[in-house]
């Protein structure tokens, strides 16, 4: 893949002092699900397929249920929640910086080495529209070369077929645990309007400084998530 620049560096002096605010929990956990619902129309992918991926892929625990998280990376198999979007993509900056490629992001954690130049730049790959579409397009690549949304979830994650078994076990059973009148009613509760907003880097470090807690998702995922609080 040639090199990609991120976007938004000729921002930078206009932004260092203007960091997203960290939206309540709930709020932040329903921009993925809103993403998910435009995405299922928009593709024809079920939109209870598209919930339970992205759960599988950044679940985590908010007032006793399960939710997804757009502010999520995972560097190698080692996974994190940031509270912001600023912080999110400040850490992606900071990695990017120091050469690294191979990173997933976002709501359905897109991997940037390998799917990369399919956006226009990371910041796109931030946008939880963006994010979400192309997860559907992928996932609908599948379901029609495969014939089945769960063998479609175990390829979306690999194609070694033991992966993708382990994979597709756990997207059945967030599958079957979601209550659909919840998250309908959880996705058509706040709107999410524009895009992503430039990356701001903070400092070169490998993290942001603050009280970190390691949490393994509900789900079971293949790497835990770091949050940051």
């Amino acid at each position: 893949m040639p090199h990609r620049t991120i976007s938004g560096l000729l921002a930078l002096a206009l932004c260092v002092g203007q960091q997203a605010l960290a939206i309540p929990n709930l709020r932040t956990a329903d921009i993925c699900d809103r993403a998910a619902q435009r995405a299922a129309t928009s593709e024809g992918v079920p939109l209870e397929v598209l919930h339970a991926i992205t759960r599988v892929e950044t679940g985590r625990a908010i007032d006793g249920r399960l939710s997804p998280w757009p502010w999520a990376i995972n560097v190698e198999g080692k996974g994190f929640w940031f509270k912001s979007e600023f912080e999110a993509k400040s850490y992606v900056f900071n990695i990017f910086k120091a050469g690294k490629r191979s990173f997933d992001i976002g709501c359905f954690q897109i991997n940037y080495r390998w799917h990369g130049k399919a956006f226009r730049s990371i910041d796109a790959m931030f946008d939880p529209d963006e994010n979400a579409t192309y997860a559907a397009r992928f996932l609908k690549d599948h379901y029609a070369e495969l014939g089945s949304w769960t063998a479609a979830a175990g390829a979306y994650h690999s194609r070694t077929p033991h992966l993708a078994q382990t994979y597709s076990d756990r997207f059945q059973r967030v599958l079957a645990q979601l209550d659909y009148n919840e998250t309908r009613a959880i996705a058509s509760r706040y709107p999410f309007t524009g895009s992503a907003s430039p990356l701001i880097p903070l400092r070169a470090d490998q993290a942001p400084a603050g009280a970190l807690r390691s949490l393994m998702p509900a789900t079971g995922s293949a790497s835990a998530f770091i949050s940051f609080n």
